[in-house]
């Protein structure tokens, strides 16, 4: 019952935060609920490695590795941007930031009802796209994503705000409405194959059995909607303009949540249909599509983050790029891509947050989130978050000895391991390009000269998510416990079947 758990926690959290009276009341709701699910993620994660997939109701919920893995990441994400919001909040509150213009001072409580509310209930949504055994019901659970993430894009209710969320509706829509037309096509190669008319066809346990006898022909045209769908929201090239402005416009909390527990469950979803695909058709055509896009939006975030003058939608380009590894590790198949594709959504996923965190500390002193306004140095004003934002940079980025200078090595590994010359000369001049972008500009920022801003009274709820995170990722740079090393590797021969 514990996938079960796992969908009933934020439900409930949901429904309590929408009738709570107080915020203080529903900050404790959600830090609570969050806290529980990631007990359960752990549980879960450690039922999945000793006794195998774990599944309930006939197999309607399921959980291999990949699933365990990315629920574990997402409880994660949930949990720390629960406790981090707490601080965010309350100071937005204390700036008059919630308070609508000429409206009662009761619009601060109802927009952090909204919050509290929505939060739970997207969080529900990303669990139960990789609960989810049926890829229908799969593709319903991250349509719903979206529909509870645009109104936290616009929660700020300002015109930029609501553009972003129109734009972040629109583009998302159509792209899942490929999805939709791409897994209508695999229940039809599963209705052939197997003779049932029922949405059990559709079950991803029943079909990586059977996917050699799947029609080749549908599974192409399939595999490319999904593509386009799911990559749509993962945010690769050219299907990305919606991230900018919705990471720019979003609370901090729910940007950071978007950028890495989403961004995983869209990539989770490509997952899932590639290797359907690759042991349909073989690795060679659902790969060449995947690096052919993975290199794309390497390539599109570059010039992007070079030009780039406020740094939260500097941090969107930044995950354009990181989406776009993740596939070109997928795309390049093997054991070392599918290995480094999992270690770098590990990685991303604290590092990205991490920043997100120092982003929205910096964009709350500052009241701007352009680098060309912030006169003053941040770390002389925020040593803490300057340190943190310099030294998470330069993970993201890639420097050694951080954890995802790893996992792009391994990606280029197998990259080379492929025979795909031209793709490892892109891979590390796009890096490059965005190593130096993002370091001239962010680290302008941080270690430019002394001004006038005055100090930062310390944060509990702020600063004690961006230390724990900081030490959690110079950590993961030198060590990865046991059983998450594990679950990796077992994440990883679930794509390439144990081979």
């Amino acid at each position: 019952m514990i996938l079960a758990a796992l969908l009933l926690i934020p439900l409930v959290a949901a429904l309590l935060s929408w009738f709570a009276r107080a915020p203080r009341a529903m900050e404790k709701i959600n830090v609570a609920a969050f806290a529980a699910i990631f007990v359960l993620a752990l549980i879960l994660a450690a039922q999945v490695l000793g006794s195998g997939p774990v599944s309930l109701w006939d197999s309607f919920l399921y959980a291999d590795q990949i699933s365990a893995l990315v629920i574990l990441l997402t409880a994660f994400v949930a949990l720390f941007c629960a406790v981090y919001a707490v601080g965010y909040f309350r100071e937005d509150e204390r700036a008059g930031n919630l308070s609508e213009e000429g409206g009662s001072g009761d619009s601060a409580a109802r927009k952090l009802r909204q919050y509290y509310t929505l939060t739970p209930l997207f969080v529900f949504s990303m669990l139960l796209v990789t609960t989810a055994n049926n890829l229908g019901v799969m593709w319903v659970a991250i349509e719903a994503t979206t529909l509870t993430s645009v109104f936290l894009i616009t929660f700020y209710r300002k015109v930029t705000s609501l553009e972003a969320g129109w734009k972040y509706a629109m583009i998302g829509g159509v792209g899942l409405a490929m999805a939709l037309l791409g897994t209508v096509l695999m229940y039809y190669s599963g209705y052939m194959l197997m003779g049932l008319d029922t949405l059990t066809s559709l079950n991803w346990s029943m079909l990586v059995d059977r996917a050699g006898q799947l029609d080749k022909t549908t599974m192409r045209l399939a595999f490319i909607l999904v593509l386009l769908g799911y990559g749509t929201k993962a945010g690769l090239a050219p299907m990305h303009t919606w991230k900018p402005d919705a990471y720019s416009e979003a609370p901090v909390p729910a940007a950071a949540m978007l950028s890495t527990a989403t961004m995983n469950c869209a990539i989770y979803g490509l997952v899932r249909f590639y290797i359907l695909a690759s042991r349909c058709l073989g690795a060679e055509f659902p790969g060449g599509l995947l690096l052919f896009f993975g290199v794309l939006s390497m390539g599109i975030a570059a010039p992007f983050i070079l030009v780039q003058g406020n740094f939260r939608r500097l941090l969107a380009y930044s995950s354009i790029d990181h989406a776009g590894i993740m596939v070109t590790a997928l795309g390049a198949g093997g054991a070392l891509g599918a290995l480094g594709l999992m270690l770098h959504m590990v990685f991303h996923t604290v590092t990205k947050t991490l920043l997100f965190f120092c982003a929205g500390n910096v964009y709350q002193h500052f009241q701007t989130d352009l680098f060309r306004r912030i006169k003053s140095g941040v770390i002389r004003s925020m040593p803490v978050t300057g340190t943190v934002f310099l030294m998470a940079t330069l993970a993201v980025v890639g420097m050694p000895p951080f954890s995802l200078f790893q996992s792009e090595f391994i990606v280029l590994r197998a990259v080379f391991a492929g025979g795909h010359y031209l793709v490892i000369v892109l891979f590390i001049l796009f890096a490059l390009g965005i190593f130096a972008g993002a370091l001239i500009h962010i680290g302008s920022m941080i270690l430019g000269p002394a001004g006038e801003s005055p100090a930062v009274p310390w944060y509990p709820w702020r600063d004690t998510s961006v230390i724990a995170l900081a030490a959690i990722l110079i950590v993961i740079g030198f060590w990865l416990p046991a059983p998450l090393l594990a679950l990796i590797r077992g994440a990883a021969n679930v794509v390439t079947g144990g081979l």
